[in-house]
């Protein structure tokens, strides 16, 4: 057997980044970027108001009061989008929005609600220090800045980011386009009518989501019967569109295990046994250059799998670095106990108090239990030379997405 490294070190040995692609903003969203954004002028790019108001200069206004006011000509609306260019000399005042530039000569901003609103003279009943409401050319990104930095995801912000500065496009590692299939004569579709010992196949919907969440882009592939020949078109078809395939089930050493069949000695495709439990059958390779990892039938074996190894593949095919899972130091709230010589992945729930971490593991651990999994919040990570633990032990704890 081999241990969890040596194979997540295979893996991430046979992956690259994808290629880069120009994409529109929206296209954009959920993949990284893959060369910096930055600024080519100051944002905002010009003096503005920060609020309804009049443009004023600060030494005119420096004695008003409530009970004296000083009353001041409005000679001109300001309004955001303005072409023109205001000015104003002391003694006078503009009226001005949010976001319109601050004309010539003025030095602050007074806001209505100081004022008696007036439109062809003013009354201004509170002084203001000279800066008042401006928001300043510069004051949030400055010309050159770096707005996002390459390797970021684009979210959100990060695209509002970029529209800022001005551009429509960027240059991003895709989205790496994932295959998911799932083998076995036993699978039905869910929604359908099971037979005698049929169940309904769960595995690729739950890879598929997987895939998403890492970053990917998921395809779920009808399950596919353990007929060697039809499993072997099926992955052929799916190359023309997949920068990865999953499979899951036949893997293992049963007689019908087809994906391990057609696939042991296809291009680079190997199959080993791993020191974890659960999911020790794995098989990893590269069929006409295409990463396939084929995991293991059971459900949580699956899962974990996914998250070992095919995770931080699918990052590195982003450009990313390879990380697992965010990990926490935990406190056991319960005794545990391991298989010697295996790294062992409990599912827990994890919760914090003040910043501290404390994990319980679940009740039932076996690999087909999806219940148990569907419940949990994390993984709880033992090493291989770990046999037990009692409670209060300090353990590293995986956060499930």
């Amino acid at each position: 057997m081999r241990t969890v490294d040596e194979h997540l070190t295979e893996i991430l040995g046979s992956v690259a980044a994808l290629p880069p692609l120009d994409l529109a903003l929206l296209e954009a969203q959920g993949t990284v970027l893959a060369e910096p954004v930055t600024a080519p002028v100051p944002l905002p790019p010009f003096d503005n108001s920060a609020m309804d108001g009049y443009a004023v200069v600060a030494a005119d206004i420096a004695g008003a009061t409530e009970a004296e006011p000083v009353a001041l000509p409005v000679v001109g609306d300001i309004v955001a989008g303005d072409p023109g260019v205001s000015a104003i000399r002391t003694g006078l005042t503009a009226r001005i929005m949010t976001g319109a530039p601050l004309p010539a000569g003025a030095d602050a901003v007074i806001p209505v609600e100081w004022t008696d609103g007036g439109a062809a003279t003013v009354r201004i009943s509170r002084p203001a220090p000279a800066g008042n409401y401006i928001r300043r050319s510069g004051e949030d990104v400055l010309a050159g800045q770096t707005v996002v930095e390459a390797g970021t995801r684009l979210g959100a912000t990060q695209i509002g980011m970029a529209a800022a500065v001005g551009r429509s496009h960027v240059v991003v590692r895709p989205k790496p386009r994932v295959v998911v299939v799932s083998t076995g004569d036993e699978l039905q579709e869910p929604g359908t009518q099971l037979a005698p010992g049929q169940i309904w196949e769960s595995n690729s919907y739950m890879l598929t989501a997987a895939v998403v969440e890492a970053g990917g882009m998921g395809f779920r592939q009808a399950t596919v019967h353990d007929e060697p020949a039809k499993v072997m078109e099926m992955l052929e078809d799916q190359l023309v569109r997949a920068d990865a395939i999953i499979t899951s089930g036949g893997v293992s050493m049963g007689t019908r295990d087809v994906v391990k069949e057609v696939l042991s000695g296809t291009g680079t495709v190997r199959f080993h046994k791993v020191r974890m439990r659960p999911g020790k059958p794995q098989g990893f390779g590269l069929l006409e250059g295409t990463p396939v990892f084929t995991l293991p039938g059971n459900p949580v074996s699956a899962y974990v799998s996914f998250q070992v190894f095919v995770r931080p593949a699918l990052r590195a095919m982003q450009g990313l670095p390879p990380e697992p899972m965010p990990t926490v130091s935990a406190v056991l709230a319960e005794d545990v106990r391991s298989p010697a010589g295996l790294r062992h992945f409990l599912r827990g729930r994890l919760s914090s108090n003040r910043g501290h971490y404390t994990v319980t593991p679940a009740e039932t651990q076996g690999s087909h239990q999806l219940g148990s999994l569907a419940m949990a919040n994390a993984l709880i990570a033992l090493p291989e030379d770990t046999e037990a633990l009692p409670a209060g032990s300090h353990v590293d704890v995986m956060r499930l997405p």
